[in-house]
């Protein structure tokens, strides 16, 4: 039953929105996390990969400008600022952090992956990763 929205399903829209990805991937850095007393010493190397997505503009394709399209060095730069906030105990808890911290201006949705990279000998490395989404971007938080 085509266009039957009582059953639940919602009408696709007609256009969908055009996205693009910008991403930063392997960013390696020392952070204050952890729950146990060895990991409350000091830093310990951890490995960041995020994922923004912003609703694109097909009519600016061409245009090499960069106030049209997400910055990755503003990226770069939340993490790094989400990282320095201070210690966490749990590594969900920090990648909650970058997520919030990454989730602004024309970012629409945005995947984070925090890994620590030295916890077991026999593991490159154990971490979380989570996606997060606004919902009613509007035109005027566009801006970068």
């Amino acid at each position: 039953m085509a266009g039957n929205t009582s059953l639940g399903a919602k009408p696709m829209p007609n256009n969908p929105p055009v996205m693009r990805r910008t991403f930063i991937h392997d960013l390696v850095m020392p952070a204050r996390i952890g729950v146990y007393p060895h990991e409350q010493n000091g830093p310990q190397r951890i490995r960041v990969n995020v994922e923004a997505w912003t609703q694109d503009d097909p009519a600016t394709d061409g245009i090499d400008r960069l106030d049209r399209v997400l910055n990755y060095e503003r990226l770069r730069d939340a993490v790094h600022a989400a990282v320095a906030a201070g210690h966490v105990k749990l590594t969900e808890t920090l990648a909650e952090r970058i997520a919030g911290a990454c989730l602004l201006g024309r970012v629409m949705r945005v995947r984070v992956r925090v890994e620590k990279l030295d916890v077991f000998e026999d593991a490159v490395s154990a971490g979380v990763e989570i996606e997060r989404q606004r919902i009613g971007l509007s035109t005027s938080d566009r801006e970068d």
